[in-house]
């Protein structure tokens, strides 16, 4: 047996010996007025499809006090959102300062009524063991997921069995719901949320003001960007898509994107032979006040899409492996292309007529950015 997983095997035993709770099967939960949903593992994308569980648990409970703990990496994503009332930053890089550990400790040492741990497609050890530290009195946490049992459920004193197969194109924010509508928490709305203030439009409204948008100029967003290789569309499509929308659309175009993205820019700014804006390296409030002021955003299948998906702007989400059911975003003037899960597939003319449709049929409006 290796080193790692003999400490890994003690660790789990050591935890399960002394950490486990008896299970209560009882979902009547009072009117708990602290919360705290613990959502430190996912990335952006992942923890704005929460958003409507953030909502549900504030509509059932509206006098309650809800504190989320996010990580470093995805914390930017729900920073400013109005469902959450305190945003505690979990940051593993920190575990060896024992000043730090013991302030994170009393954070969550404090009394809340209830501890969610919300999932979506894995499970992460670690959340469910702050839920378990945390000084709450009840602690919601799924025992199963996809038919996979959970190897630490006993850190949760309520269980819900979480099984995608059961509604396979159910979206990714009705499935998070399952894990505490049995509680009677529940909402009408999946639509995520970013709120943004004064100081991001005053960011955005600049950065318009310098493209010099005449009357009636459409102004057109692409994020060309992905984590996942797999989620690329090819860079030269998107080149070929400005050109040609920009030939039948009298527009503006700007690209986002930031640092991991590097190598997708460099090669587009190789490629284009117009002029392209670019809003590179923003904050996501920033960018989702920019989008909310654009006639249509283009992206692939990444963080930036829900990003784009809180906003009312008209959006094409060009999808690959994943199943858009399940994750593109939800709403009117929402839409989303796959062919296979082979990305490319997706064909340049497949993007183009689509993007013809909705801009020909969208209402014109007096935006004036001269």
């Amino acid at each position: 047996m290796s080193k790692e997983n003999f400490v890994s095997r003690f660790i789990s035993k050591a935890s399960r010996n002394f950490l486990s709770l008896k299970e209560i099967k009882n979902f009547d939960i009072g009117s708990p007025k602290k919360i705290l949903i613990v959502r430190q593992h996912n990335q952006f994308g992942d923890l704005l499809a929460t958003v409507p569980l953030f909502r549900a648990v504030k509509e059932t409970f509206p006098q309650s006090k809800i504190t989320v703990i996010v990580s470093p990496q995805n914390y930017y994503a729900v920073v400013k959102n109005d469902y959450i009332d305190e945003v505690l930053l979990f940051d593993k890089k920190k575990l060896l300062n024992i000043f730090y550990v013991k302030q994170f400790l009393k954070k969550i040492r404090s009394r809340f009524d209830v501890c969610i741990m919300p999932a979506t497609v894995s499970l992460s050890y670690t959340s469910g063991l702050i839920c378990r530290l945390s000084n709450s009195k009840i602690r919601i946490g799924p025992s199963s997921l996809n038919g996979k049992k959970n190897p630490f459920d006993y850190f949760f004193d309520r269980k819900v069995i979480l099984n995608w197969a059961k509604h396979p194109d159910a979206h990714v924010s009705d499935f998070e719901l399952e894990l505490v509508r049995p509680f009677g928490i529940n909402t009408n709305s999946f639509r995520t949320v970013i709120n943004f203030n004064e100081d991001d439009t005053e960011i955005v409204d600049e950065f318009i003001s310098r493209l010099k948008l005449k009357q009636n100029q459409k102004l057109i967003g692409l994020h060309i960007g992905a984590g996942k290789s797999n989620n690329r569309w090819a860079v030269e499509k998107f080149v070929e898509l400005i050109h040609r929308l920009n030939l039948e659309f009298d527009s503006k175009f700007y690209i986002t994107g930031s640092k991991k993205d590097k190598n997708e820019i460099n090669y587009f700014k190789k490629k284009i032979t117009i002029k392209i804006a670019y809003f590179l390296d923003k904050k996501i409030t920033e960018l989702a006040g920019l989008i909310s002021k654009s006639d249509l955003f283009i992206t692939n299948d990444t963080g930036v899409m829900h990003v784009a998906g809180s906003t009312d702007t008209p959006q094409v989400s060009i999808f690959g492996p994943t199943n858009p059911f399940n994750w593109a975003p939800i709403g009117s003037q929402k839409y989303f292309i796959k062919k296979s899960d082979f990305i490319d597939d997706v064909s340049v003319n497949d993007v183009f007529d689509l993007c013809e449709i909705i801009l020909t049929n969208k209402k014109q409006t007096n935006k004036n950015y001269d």
